[in-house]
């Protein structure tokens, strides 16, 4: 029988599915409970769960749910998972989000990333052949400081990387665009990397 190392788990952040459904019972339960104890009675109050159910299949996961499938990403070791598509760390460049990383700056802007505010923000990861490919995160500078420790790490600690920084030359990363500009967007596009 084959022998399987376990990954360790370095970031994980899931899709918010079970965060967003708790809030949709909350808001329903408590609309019926204020219209069955205080201002009819619990026979009207039992079409409050009804019209919530109705609402939560269309609205709960057709809009809100399903707009942020693409944020279920897992950080191990060894690979980048996003949904389940794999990316592995042997096709990251890891000395450019370390150098990154020592530097206090990101690829997307110039804003340092102790200064990204907690909101929906891509963070773009760089890979060795020069393309760099955008990932969605609700909390960007936890993951990128998680990412950018486990570079410096990887990559033999601060002074190594800034040896090799200065030494080594390879392809400035440029983001992968998921529409060409006849199509009116040119938003990341999050899976094309995996399936290229």
């Amino acid at each position: 029988m084959a022998m399987t190392t376990k990954q360790r788990v370095l970031y994980r952040q899931g899709t918010g599915f079970w965060r967003m459904t708790a809030k949709w019972v909350l808001f329903f339960g408590a609309v019926s409970l204020l219209d069955g104890g205080l201002l009819r009675s619990w026979g009207y109050a039992v079409i409050w769960p009804v019209i919530g159910l109705v609402l939560w299949v269309p609205f709960g996961i057709g809009v809100v749910w399903y707009s942020k499938k693409d944020q279920l990403v897992t950080l191990t070791t060894h690979e980048l998972r996003v949904r389940r598509k794999r990316l592995s760390m042997e096709n990251v460049n890891l000395l450019h989000v370390a150098r990154l990383w020592l530097e206090g700056r990101s690829t997307a802007d110039d804003q340092p990333v102790p200064e990204w505010r907690r909101f929906d923000r891509v963070v773009w990861v760089p890979l060795r052949d020069g393309r760099a490919f955008g990932v969605e995160f609700r909390d960007p500078a936890a993951f990128a400081e998680v990412f950018g420790a486990f570079a410096v790490a990887a990559c033999g600690g601060p002074d190594i990387v800034r040896a090799r920084a200065a030494a080594e030359t390879y392809p400035q990363p440029r983001p992968i665009r998921a529409r060409s500009a006849d199509s009116g967007g040119s938003w990341p596009d999050v899976l094309d990397i995996f399936t290229t």
